[in-house]
Parts: structure tokens; sequence; C-alpha cells
């Protein structure tokens, strides 16, 4: 029982911890990023053998691969991830790495078999609404905002970079942009920079 226990407060934690990522990339305005509990992204460790199937945490996932679901009692009770490749439009877990070019466009909280939230990823493009915390891929801005939209989380309308496009508040000025006049009015009522040749 006192295992059980440990293992159901693992998982919570994991998915608080996932949580707490997102809270704080959407209020600074970084990536998501994955939590401690879950496995990391292969940085400069041994190359990985990718194909998909189970892992335990801690477990390198290899480029292009993403977390799907989570079985509890895997692992020796330390539950265990499901990697698969990336592809457009699919739900992977809040602890998943998102491999580049991807962004997150809807939200569930309860998902991974395993009531840990769960985000969908599509490739990017312009003219789509994603998620607060999503990753910004390169070229992109931010224009508009919802901010009860993506599951009450919150949704920021992605566009291609444009020379006269106002950009929301906290978005960097891609390469080759930088930005000029503010116009409060701009990014549904928060305010926003024109953007400009740099």
């Amino acid at each position: 029982m006192r295992r059980l226990l440990a293992v159901a407060a693992r998982s919570r934690l994991a998915a608080a911890v996932g949580v707490v990522a997102l809270l704080a990339a959407v209020l600074t305005g970084t990536a998501v990023g994955t939590a401690s509990a879950a496995p990391q992204t292969a940085q400069g460790a041994a190359t990985t053998q990718a194909s998909p199937g189970w892992v335990c945490p801690g477990t390198p996932i290899p480029d292009g691969y993403v977390v799907t679901l989570r079985a509890a009692n895997g692992c020796n009770g330390a539950g265990a991830w499901y990697i698969q490749p990336v592809q457009n439009g699919i739900w992977v877990c809040a602890t998943s790495p998102i491999p580049a070019g991807y962004v997150i466009t809807l939200h569930t909280a309860n998902g991974c078999n395993s009531n840990i939230d769960t985000w969908f990823l599509e490739t990017a493009r312009d003219g789509q609404w994603v998620c607060a915390g999503s990753p910004i891929p390169s070229g992109y801005v931010l224009t508009g905002h919802i901010s009860n939209a993506c599951g009450n989380i919150g949704s920021w309308f992605q566009q291609q970079a444009r020379v006269g496009q106002y950009i929301c508040p906290g978005v960097a000025a891609p390469a080759g942009f930088r930005t000029d006049a503010y116009n409060a009015s701009m990014c549904s009522g928060l305010g926003g920079w024109l953007l400009v040749s740099a």
C-alpha cells in the first residue's frame, strides 16, 4: 500500500512539476521544458537507438521523438514512458520534449494514461493559435492573445514575422527585425511593438 501511495505521489509530483514549468515559461516567455521526473532529451549523451517503445525515467530521448504514454507500474514502480517519432497532430505527455518546428495547439489536464497534462503538437505555420508556453519557432512572432483558450491556460496568435506587424510584449524580434513604436491597443489590448527592418 505504501509503495502504491509513493508511486501516486511521484506521478502527481511529475504532473505538478510540468505545470510549474509551463507557468514559468508563460511568465518568462521561454519555451516549455521537460519535467525532472521525465525522460531527458539527449544532449551530448551517447547516441540512443531510435525506436518506439517503453523507457524508464532518465533515459535520453532521441531527437525527433516524443513521450506519448505513461505506465505508472513500469520500471520497478518508477513509471515507464512510451516514446515514438513525432508527427504532425500528436498528443504528448506534458513531460515530453517538443521537437524543433513543432508548437502546442491544444491542452488537456487529464491524459497520458496517468492524469498528467497532455499537449497536442502540430508543425508551425503562419496564422496559427498556440497555447501559452509553446515554443516560438525561428522567424515567428506572437500578435494576438486569448486568455481563456487552450484549456484555460491562454492562447497566442502566431504569425511569420513581417515589417509593419505589432508583436506582443515579451516577444523577441526575430533576426533581421527590430521593434519601434509602441501601441497600447495591440495584441488584444496587452500592447504591442511595431516590427521594422533591422
